[in-house]
């Protein structure tokens, strides 16, 4: 039973690993997927409303949380990069916010740890689409 589990438990991590890019030293999450209209105003109004979002490129939480967004959105966004040898480190603020795991969003000064939906991020922040 080990022999099998080991395997299967490495062959199911796979998808997060392949899709990070610390895999190609650039120390930074590529995102793939494609942004909606709705996602990109979404970002844009999370950004301009001063929400940070707290990350590491090598999160696997982090690069799900940034795929809802889709790529274009995630270039809106206003992220903090917390790993000491990510692109743009800002270990130090990470240190001083007392960020505890990643994702953390700090919306209206509160911080919330973990994966949000795009609706719950929404609700949070106060973004109504008319």
């Amino acid at each position: 039973m080990k022999r099998i589990l080991i395997p299967l438990l490495v062959l199911l991590s796979l998808p997060s690993v392949v899709h990070s890019s610390h895999l190609n030293n650039k120390r930074e999450l590529t995102v793939t997927s494609e942004s909606t209209r709705e996602s990109i105003e979404l970002a844009k109004y999370l950004k301009d409303n001063g929400v940070v979002k707290y990350s590491a490129y090598w999160c696997p939480n982090c690069l799900n949380q940034s795929e809802l967004f889709g790529k274009q959105a995630y270039r809106e966004l206003n992220v903090v990069e917390c790993a000491r040898d990510g692109i743009n480190s800002q270990t130090q603020l990470c240190i001083d916010k007392n960020i505890k795991g990643f994702p953390t969003w700090e919306i209206n000064g509160k911080l919330i740890l973990g994966v949000l939906s795009l609706k719950e991020l929404s609700k949070l922040a106060g973004f109504n689409k008319n």
